[in-house]
């Protein structure tokens, strides 16, 4: 009996083969051997032609189901994950076509609306012409429409159209155009008339001393009227103290990823006692048929 040898030209160097030669006796005409890889198992035939018999790959319907139905920690932590995404991506998206603007809540930073919006108040925003036109104070007390325990509507808006800063949430009291100087605002006549550089809103906090467009801010100098294409929306209405989640968001995510490992860490636990009661018991049983 002897040993034969086998060329394996043409494999590709990925395929780790490993080979085992069968043992064949002597005069044997038509020699078979079977080549084992990793991936796939070749065989050749007295004919020498290979024979692959390759393994079934796994369809996408049975990996979302074994994804479904782990009991791994991990992939339980993952499906809990997605879960919230879906859930937040859903709230998201529910309200982009309710309210038809982005974003569609904002939170109250500061005291300049105080009473009418409190810091922490979560501002649901819409259109500035969803749900009715958008008034000014004037516009509003003429037609007897409050807003917000007041008249005219609260804008969102992007101060000089610069996107690098938060927006202003505050309350639309006139509109000035650069053909008609202001002489009040809000029912309070100024000092001087006021003639607008641009056409556009001028905007008034609820707390504040001054209109906006009297005022000097903080990287952003001295707001022009407020020009259409910078208004993200106008309030809808507020949620009183929700907004101190998104003000936190690093912390609550940070909470809601510890609650839900304590979760999976317990719920692991519970399965164990119960699995180790139920082998005790099992134990017992057979001890007892034994006797």
């Amino acid at each position: 009996m002897r040993f034969p040898t086998f060329s394996l030209n043409g494999f590709g160097k990925s395929k780790s083969l490993r080979l085992f030669s069968c043992l064949v006796p002597e005069g044997t005409q038509h020699p078979a051997f079977f080549i084992s890889a990793r991936f796939n198992t070749v065989s050749h035939t007295s004919s020498g032609i290979p024979m692959a018999d390759h393994d079934k790959p796994r369809d996408i319907r049975s990996l979302f189901t074994q994804f479904r139905t782990s009991d791994h920690w991990a992939v339980s932590l993952a499906r809990d994950l997605l879960w919230v995404v879906a859930v937040v991506g859903a709230i998201a998206l529910t309200l982009f076509l309710i309210c038809g603007t982005w974003p569609a809540v904002v939170t109250i930073e500061s005291g300049s609306m105080v009473p009418n919006m409190n810091i922490g108040d979560l501002v649901v925003v819409v259109q500035k012409d969803r749900y009715g036109e958008l008034m000014t104070w004037e516009e509003g007390k003429a037609a007897n429409v409050p807003k917000f325990n007041s008249y005219g509507d609260v804008i969102i808006y992007k101060p000089n159209g610069n996107t690098a800063v938060h927006p202003i949430i505050h309350r639309a009291v006139a509109y000035a155009n650069t053909s008609t100087p202001l002489t009040e605002i809000r029912g309070n006549q100024l000092r001087s008339n006021y003639t607008a550089p641009s056409d556009g809103y001028i905007t008034w906090g609820d707390h504040n001393r001054n209109p906006d467009q009297f005022e000097i801010y903080d990287k952003i100098g001295t707001p022009a009227p407020v020009k259409d294409e910078w208004i993200v929306g106008k309030a809808l209405f507020t949620v009183p103290l929700v907004g101190y989640l998104p003000l936190h968001i690093w912390e609550v995510i940070a909470a809601v990823i510890i609650i839900m490992i304590l979760h999976e860490l317990y719920l692991k636990s519970r399965e164990a006692k119960t699995e180790g009661k139920g082998s005790k018991g099992s134990k017992k049983k057979a001890g007892k048929n034994q006797k």
